[in-house]
């Protein structure tokens, strides 16, 4: 195949599957519930717990507004809701290994790991219009601010590009664990606890304990949530650590894409094809 011809199968694996998520709108909408529901809570929680000042010190003694930290929970929690779609399976992965379709997904002239990508990014995508309808909602519910400046604003944009790959990325590769134990509800559900949690999506780096935080910023959970709020709200700040925060993410696409297909190769082994 042409690279033209790879990038229109791909575009057209990410539409099927934008429109086979689109199909259950209604199991959107009570996502899109479930998601204003955490805003508030979070929201309310950091409220009761806020000193009466109205700022907290963060690691190296920086002091942490509580509408700052308001705003965060919201970006936080529904750039995390968007590019983490839900549901018992993180990727079509598990469910095409179950029905014995991985062997036509193995036919096709274009390589299986990024047939799955594509049909993953399609469900980000289906997610963004209800995302979009349930931003200002959530920001009634938690807070909102402008970014930092517009070096923050163009910071955030480009840290997105890594985001959104590393969340796919990670989604893909935790689902060829079925290629092992056939099914990933457990493992899954293991993934998406520690994955939010790591991901900064519930607290900021900054209100960790400093061991936990340095733990997490090795992992590449918070290039997806926290990198990218964070440089939005100015909390990274000057050329420095901004461009550091930046190559840790795009260094983390690098070894994500590395690992899926050394994950690959090893999976291609243990395919099993069952009911057909």
């Amino acid at each position: 195949m042409t690279p033209r011809q790879r990038l229109g199968a791909h575009l057209g694996i990410a539409r099927l599957h934008l429109r086979a998520r689109l199909a259950y709108r209604g199991d959107f909408l009570f996502r899109v519930l479930g998601l204003l529901l955490q805003v508030y809570l979070l929201a309310l929680v950091w409220r009761a717990v806020y000193p009466d000042s109205g700022s907290a010190a963060a690691h190296g003694g920086q002091q942490v507004a509580l509408a700052t930290q308001l705003a965060y929970v919201t970006y936080a929690s529904v750039q995390n809701w968007l590019l983490n779609p839900a549901g018992m399976d993180p990727t079509p992965i598990p469910q095409r290994v179950r029905e014995g379709s991985v062997a036509i997904d193995l036919a096709r002239p274009v390589a299986f790991p990024t047939q799955m990508l594509s049909a993953q990014a399609g469900a980000v995508l289906a997610g963004a219009p209800f995302a979009l309808l349930a931003l200002p909602f959530a920001v009634l519910a938690g807070g909102a601010r402008a970014p930092a400046s517009a070096g923050a604003a163009l910071a955030y944009l480009l840290s997105m590009v890594p985001a959104v790959l590393n969340a796919l990325l990670l989604a893909v590769v935790v689902s060829m664990v079925c290629f092992w134990t056939l099914e990933v509800v457990g493992v899954f559900i293991i993934f998406r606890v520690v994955g939010q949690f790591l991901a900064g999506a519930l607290v900021p780096l900054w209100f960790m304990p400093s061991w936990l935080a340095e733990l997490t910023r090795l992992l590449p959970f918070q290039t997806t949530t926290y990198t990218p709020v964070a440089l939005y709200l100015g909390q990274v700040e000057g050329a420095g650590p901004v461009l550091a925060a930046l190559a840790v993410s795009c260094g983390w696409t690098v070894a994500l894409w590395l690992l899926m297909r050394l994950v690959w190769s090893r999976a291609l082994h243990r395919v099993v094809v069952q009911g057909g």
